[in-house]
Formats: structure tokens, C-alpha cells, sequence
């Protein structure tokens, strides 16, 4: 186990912030997480773990340790006429792991192309695209305690998965670390267009549906044309979770403002975080070196030299206007640390 002193982090987080961790190390194989939980560089200092630091903003340095997640592989646990499950390391990349089902045909999680991170993410972060979440199809969840090194299977139901939520996330935060997990994916086409814009955007360019590359491709295209490339412009992707509220408060909203989009979900409604942005006119403005992007509102972006902190600045700015105007309360969807 290799633990370096005072590492710029800038080239492991997309928003590309640089500031520095007091220590920082890398796990490549699982027999190394207690190595590392009982380091003594572990043990003394905060700790947080990175994947592919798409979905974290830094506002000061980390005066603790960084643990690069890097654990890989992918293996078929068991598989029958219907199904296959797949075990799949938290360090992989999730687009890759993406690609990889698209190629088997392994219908499930194609509505989830090019989406930034790691695999570990995934279940903590319950993410979601176009009709899907990793909800739908995730099996169990492989962790270790991080103050006993045991390992654990969490069912999931175990997971309590919720909008952006899972245990991983409240109750168990900085409690496990994520080793693996495992989908429960179809051998048989199992289209979903439950999601207005992708149907949309198959039958605009009549693209045959039926076909699990042709959804994924779309997916692709649909995102590039919204959201940044992190390489070329710092970002992390959709900075705000959608709004819910009751009926009652909905009501209220429309009487004010009648164009206002949302969404029926059970016994509530979604309202998009990024029209109610877009609406206190945030959407393509800079504030020094952050801005909002100009594509899409839901996304912070450094234009190059922006701090964290000048970041962090314009997301309150964001959230204060919306409050202002619509009594909302805006939640990140990003950790800021």
C-alpha cells in the first residue's frame, strides 16, 4: 500500500477544483481494504473515497485521506433462459459497465449511458436517467464495515432506496465502504420509453426501438447535446435534485404561476429543478470563473479557474433566487466537502 503526502486532487475530480489531500492511496485489489482501514493514516484522519469524483465539489483542502476506488472486474454470477446476474467491482467505470451489457445484450440498464462515475456510486446515489434507476434493477449491494473490515451483503431492500437516497447515503454514511454489486439484468428486450424526450427523440429520427444499442446510442446523443463534456469544461453533471411536493402546494404554485412543468409521482408531483432555474434566468450566466451552463441549467460549471468555493458561492445564489420566487428549497445532488 502506497500513501502519498499532500496530493493535488485536481485530476480526481471533474470539476477539476485544485486543492490538495493531506494523504491519498489507491486500492487496485479487495484484499487491500483492511490494509487500509487499519493504517494508521486511516484510522487518525477524516476519510472519504473517490471513484471517478464526478459527484463532488471541494471547497477547501481535505486535511484527511483520499482512497482512490480502482477495484475491476466484471463476472457472471449465474444466468438462465431470462436473466443473468452480474457481479461488478465499485471501481469500474459505469459507462463502460454500460457499454459492456449493450454489447452482451443484456437489457436493463441502457437508459443509464454516459452516466459520469463509478460503480460504487451507483447504489449510494440511486442514480437515474430517462425512466430508470439503479432500483430497478440492482440485486445486492457487497460492503465493508469500515470500523470492523467485515464484510456485509446488503438485499435491496436493505438499500431503502429512495429519490437520490439509500441507507448509504443517511443511516450508513461513512459507515461501509462499497466493494461490488450485482445487477439482475434480461437476456429478453425489455424496452423502456416510459420517458417523453427519448421516445421522442427514436421516432423523430425514426430509429428502430426495439433494438438495445439504439437506445443507448440515443441516450448518448441526448446527453451530449445537454450536459458538458467534464474533460473540456468542469463539471459535475445535474447539480440539483428535482423538487416534489403534495397536491396542496402545487396548487398553490400554479395559481401563481400556471406554466409551471411537473410531473405525477404516487401521491406527489416532480417539479424540474432545472425550469425553476432556468426561470430566475441563471441559465448561460457567469459569475467570475463559475457559471451555469448554457444547455442546461441544472449544471454548475467551471469555466476554467473557478475555486470551489466561488462555485459554492454561485450554487447559493441559485438556490436564494428559487426560494425567493417560488418558496422552494433546492437540493444539490452533489457533496460539497
Amino acid at each position: 500500500m502506497d500513501i502519498k503526502n499532500n496530493i493535488s486532487l485536481k485530476q480526481f475530480n471533474t470539476f477539476g477544483i485544485d486543492v490538495k489531500a493531506k494523504f491519498l492511496t489507491s486500492l487496485e485489489k479487495e484484499i487491500e481494504i483492511k490494509e487500509v482501514f487499519n493504517s494508521q493514516e486511516f484510522k487518525n484522519n477524516p476519510h472519504i473515497f473517490l471513484g471517478g469524483g464526478s459527484n463532488i465539489l471541494f471547497v477547501n483542502d481535505f486535511e484527511g485521506i483520499v482512497v482512490v476506488n480502482r477495484l475491476k472486474g466484471i463476472e457472471v454470477l449465474r444466468e438462465d433462459e431470462e436473466n443473468v446476474w452480474l457481479k461488478i467491482a465499485s471501481g469500474e467505470d459505469w459507462h463502460d459497465v454500460v457499454l459492456f451489457t449493450v454489447d452482451k445484450k443484456y437489457w436493463g440498464i441502457e437508459n443509464l449511458s454516459l452516466i459520469p462515475g463509478t460503480v460504487g456510486a451507483a447504489p449510494i446515489q440511486n442514480i437515474g436517467a430517462y425512466g430508470v434507476e439503479i432500483k430497478d434493477i440492482i440485486d445486492d449491494v457487497f460492503a465493508f464495515n469500515i470500523e470492523t473490515s467485515e464484510k456485509k451483503i446488503f438485499s435491496k431492500d436493505e438499500c431503502k432506496f429512495g429519490y437520490r437516497e439509500s441507507i448509504f447515503k443517511n443511516e450508513l454514511k461513512d459507515k461501509y465502504f462499497i466493494s461490488a454489486i450485482v445487477l439482475k439484468l434480461s437476456k429478453i428486450p425489455k424496452v423502456n420509453l416510459s420517458y417523453k424526450i427519448l421516445n421522442e427523440y427514436l421516432e423523430k429520427n425514426n430509429i428502430e426501438k426495439n433494438n438495445i444499442k439504439n437506445i443507448s446510442n440515443a441516450v448518448i446523443e441526448i446527453r451530449k447535446s445537454k450536459l458538458p463534456d467534464s474533460k473540456l469544461i468542469g463539471s459535475a453533471g445535474s447539480f440539483f435534485k428535482n423538487v416534489f411536493v403534495e397536491k396542496d402546494i402545487l396548487k398553490k404554485l400554479l395559481e401563481k404561476f400556471p406554466e409551471l412543468p411537473y410531473f405525477e409521482e404516487g401521491a406527489v408531483y416532480k417539479i424540474p429543478a432545472g425550469w425553476l432555474i432556468e426561470s430566475c434566468n441563471w441559465k448561460g450566466k457567469i459569475v467570475g470563473n463559475a457559471g451555469v451552463y448554457e444547455h442546461q441549467a441544472l449544471v454548475v460549471v467551471n469555466h476554467g479557474r473557478a475555486t470551489g468555493l466561488e462555485i459554492k458561492n454561485l450554487v447559493d445564489q441559485i438556490i436564494d433566487s428559487v426560494e425567493q420566487k417560488f418558496g422552494l428549497t433546492l437540493v444539490p445532488e452533489v457533496n460539497i466537502i
